[in-house]
This record gives C-alpha cells, sequence and structure tokens, in this order.
C-alpha cells in the first residue's frame, strides 16, 4: 500500500478555526498593485494563464497551500493532508472593473471577496487577478485561512511569488505526487502512538521542573509570571464603543500610506520605536472618530491587541503560526499628540520588561496537552471580546519587488474581525512606505473613510508635534 501522511494542526492553528463563524471569517490577506508591463496581453489584458503557471511552479515553496483540513476519527481534530485534486483555476481567479477603474471599486470588490469564507473542503486560499484599473495597473487580492499563516512570518502565497528582480522566466515546476490520507485504522494507530509519546513528554517536563536548578526554576518563574501578566490583562473588559457592538458578514476596505522616512523622523526625534509611532497614531485616530460619532473618551479603556512573532531566527520557510501578542490600553482620552506617544512608549516598555507576549505561548503549549480544553477556551474567548481592535504591523522589503517582472507598486494589508470588533488595522511597510489597510464592518462602520481621514490627520498632528518639540528643545 502506498504511504500516507497527515500534520496535526498546532493548537494555535486550530484556534482559528474554532473562532470561525457565520460572521467572523479567520481569513487574512490583502491588496497588492502591480504596473501591467510584461504582463499585458495582446488584448490589452493581463496574462492570467501564465500567472497561473507561475503559481504552479512555486507551490512547493509552500506545501500548506497543496493541503486541505481532514478530520481525525473519535476525537474530530483537524490535520492537514493532501489535495489529490488540486484545482488552480479554481484558486487563481481572473476579474476584472469597468474600465478605468478606480480605487474605489477595487476597494469595493477587495471587501466583498474579504466578505466570503473560505471553502473548507479544499485548501484554504484564494488568489484574485483583477484587470482593468486605471495607470495600466492590475491588483491581485489574496485571502489565506489564519489557520495556514500567522501574517508576521511572510510565508505566504504572494511572498514565494514576488521576486528583487524583473525576471521573466517561469521556473520548472517539481515533480509532485500527493500523498493519501490515512484510512481510519491507520489514524488510530498513528493517534494512539501520539498520545503516549505526549504523555511521556508531559512526565519528563514535570520531573525536570520538579528537580530543576536554579537557572530552569528561574525560567519557569518568569514564564508564570509572563502568562499571569497575559491573563490578568485579558481579565479587563474593555469599554463599549460604537464601534464594538454585533457583527454581520460583510465588510468595507479601505487603505492610505505614509512616506516611511517621515514615520522614522517622529520616532527618531521623540525616541521609541516606529510600533509606538503607529500606535500613537491610531489612539489618535480613533479618538478623532470617536469624537466625530459624539462618543465619550474621556475615562475610556480603549483596549488593543498587538500581534508579536515569536517565531525563532531562521524559521521563516514554515508556515502555520507562532505569534503572541500584547494586551494594551491606548490613551485616547490624551488630548495631545506629544504626550500620547510618551504614554504609549512606556507601556510598551513595560510590556518589554514583563515579557507579557511570552504568556500567550505559555498558554499555547499548555493545550498541545489539553486539547479538549483548549476547544472550550477559545470559544468562551471569543465571547469575553477583551479589547476592542486588532492592531498589527508587519514589516515588509524596502527594495522593488516584481511578479513576472511587473512591478509591485504598494499591498495593502487585511486582518479579520473578531465578534463585537468592527474595525482592525493592519499595516505593511515596502519601498519606502508604510501602508495601511482597514478593515471594517459594512454596518458598524459605513463612514470607514472618516477614520481613514482620521488616521491621516492624526499623523499630521503628531509630526508637527515631533517638529515642534524638537524646536522648544533646541531653543532650550
Amino acid at each position: 500500500m502506498t504511504p500516507y501522511a497527515y500534520e496535526r494542526l498546532s493548537a494555535q492553528d486550530s484556534s482559528f478555526l474554532l473562532f470561525e463563524g457565520p460572521n467572523t471569517h479567520m481569513h487574512i490577506g490583502g491588496t497588492t498593485l502591480f504596473e501591467v508591463g510584461p504582463l499585458r496581453t495582446p488584448a490589452g489584458g493581463v496574462d492570467i494563464d501564465r500567472i497561473r503557471k507561475y503559481v504552479g511552479s512555486r507551490l512547493h515553496a509552500i506545501p500548506r497551500y497543496r493541503q486541505k483540513l481532514h478530520y481525525i476519527p473519535v476525537e474530530n481534530t483537524p490535520a492537514w493532508v493532501d489535495d489529490e485534486h488540486l484545482n488552480l483555476e479554481y484558486h487563481v481567479r481572473h476579474s476584472a472593473l469597468p474600465r478605468p477603474g478606480d480605487d474605489a471599486q477595487l476597494k469595493a470588490l477587495s471587501a466583498r471577496i474579504m466578505s466570503q469564507q473560505l471553502d473548507r473542503s479544499k485548501p484554504l486560499w484564494e488568489l484574485w487577478i483583477v484587470e482593468g484599473l486605471s495607470g495600466d495597473r492590475f491588483a491581485m487580492i489574496l485571502k489565506t485561512h489564519h489557520s495556514v499563516v500567522d501574517g508576521v512570518s511572510g510565508v505566504d502565497l504572494v511572498g514565494a511569488l514576488l521576486r528583487p528582480t524583473p525576471d521573466e522566466k517561469i521556473p520548472r515546476a517539481p515533480h509532485w505526487e500527493p500523498q493519501r490520507r490515512p484510512s481510519t485504522s491507520e489514524f488510530l494507530r498513528e493517534e494512539l502512538a501520539a498520545a503516549t509519546r505526549s504523555s511521556i513528554q508531559l512526565g519528563t517536563l514535570v520531573q525536570n521542573a520538579w528537580s530543576a536548578p536554579e537557572s530552569l526554576r528561574e525560567t519557569l518563574l518568569s514564564s508564570v509570571s509572563a502568562a499571569w501578566e497575559f491573563l490578568n490583562a485579558g481579565l479587563r473588559i474593555p469599554a463599549p464603543t460604537p464601534l464594538n457592538q454585533d457583527i454581520g458578514p460583510y465588510r468595507r476596505f479601505d487603505w492610505t500610506s505614509f512616506d516611511l522616512a517621515e514615520v522614522k523622523e517622529i520616532k527618531n526625534r521623540l525616541g521609541g520605536s516606529i510600533n509606538d509611532v503607529v500606535l500613537a497614531v491610531v489612539a489618535g485616530a480613533v479618538r478623532n472618530f470617536l469624537k466625530y460619532r459624539r462618543a465619550r473618551v474621556r475615562s475610556v479603556d480603549y483596549r488593543v491587541v498587538v500581534p508579536v512573532s515569536v517565531r525563532p531566527a531562521g524559521d521563516d520557510g514554515s508556515s502555520g503560526n507562532r505569534v503572541s501578542a500584547w494586551l494594551m490600553s491606548l490613551p485616547i482620552d490624551e488630548r495631545d499628540p506629544r504626550e500620547r506617544f510618551a504614554r504609549i512608549c512606556a507601556t510598551t516598555a513595560e510590556l518589554k520588561r514583563t515579557n507579557q507576549a511570552h504568556g500567550i505561548e505559555i498558554f499555547t503549549q499548555i493545550a498541545e496537552f489539553a486539547a479538549p480544553i483548549m476547544t472550550l477556551g477559545v470559544r468562551l474567548a471569543a465571547r469575553v471580546e477583551p479589547y476592542n481592535m486588532i492592531i498589527t504591523n508587519v514589516p515588509g522589503p524596502q527594495q522593488p519587488l516584481y511578479l513576472l517582472g511587473a512591478p509591485m507598486v504598494a499591498g495593502y494589508p487585511n486582518v479579520p474581525l473578531f465578534e463585537k470588533q468592527g474595525l482592525a488595522v493592519a499595516l505593511l511597510s515596502y519601498a519606502g512606505r508604510l501602508n495601511w489597510g482597514f478593515n471594517a464592518d459594512w454596518d458598524l462602520v459605513p463612514d470607514i473613510g472618516r477614520f481613514t481621514a482620521a488616521v491621516e490627520e492624526s499623523f499630521r498632528e503628531l509630526h508637527a508635534a515631533a517638529h515642534a518639540g524638537s524646536a522648544a528643545d533646541t531653543a532650550d
């Protein structure tokens, strides 16, 4: 009989399947813009056949894109198995806007695509090529389930396709034959052996902890402290706002872009990090937007979750999730942009000192030994909503990239909405720009453009405050 293969999902990867519901689509992705360049067809369109062929030649670099979900018998936990009927025409789709399509139409199409859940009977990704854009451009809209990729590692289809040179050659695809999935009896035999190994590993871990030398005990105490910091932060319920109500299945998508040099200028003048600048800009934007909505901003505990990659150095070639998070409050009650920035810098410094991001790792490791408890905990967490908004900032390449010789112009990321969270913010730096993507619930945020304008206004305020403060310091 031919060999079989499968791989259980990690506890963290599985959690995104559990978080998903009719109104909470757990896929990530974004919209990437290109100049048409050498991908133009004689009829003036985009050569979708070449793109499909190229995608097929690169799937070996991300095997998860050739796999689908299968549930292990009895315990009903998910595993990855090869898809014996992978159809690139299904996954790589071709669409067009009425020429000349503008960015508003593209944003509407991106939102509509992101409003549809992925089919769990197939590999969990779709790539849409959209032609007809003004300015001799086309777009690539990618969505991938969060159980496949964490959005921070950069291991996704776009990352596998883009090149640092305008090379138009399509490499020969390595031969691939899908391995069959196990039979029920094979699954049960493998899982019994895996359960035995897990019990031995857990027993060894407990024994080593009990007889640990001082250095190991200090490490354990540090881990427990980090776990408590994370748990304690999650027990505080954030303030209700107009953005934190029941959400529906439909989305709006908007974006903007800043000069990365100006962002760094703020950081260099005021201290802190680029991420501190981002958080301060969002704090100012939320403040202005809530005031525009005539909502209260004084004494409001506006909580955000900030994903933090815990992927080890050298592990950039693997899919799956290796991400933790900070839970923190934004000082939206503070009217002075410079003081907002200082308060955020103090908060992030404390989060780094207490290593709160390590806390979720501890819970994830425990969950690997206690899948049923993890399942219950994830479903409960989905309803607790310990934060108001997700803000994720992914460092991207600063050199130009190309798709079969077509220059990439910009990329705007998209992250999912969880229950009662009507707005999420994602950023990607690329080629000297900091690109912002705003994913919003259709009904809760019909004025998404007003929030985008609030972000731009908050950035200008902080940039001006950094210069004014620098001038005052010089005068002193």
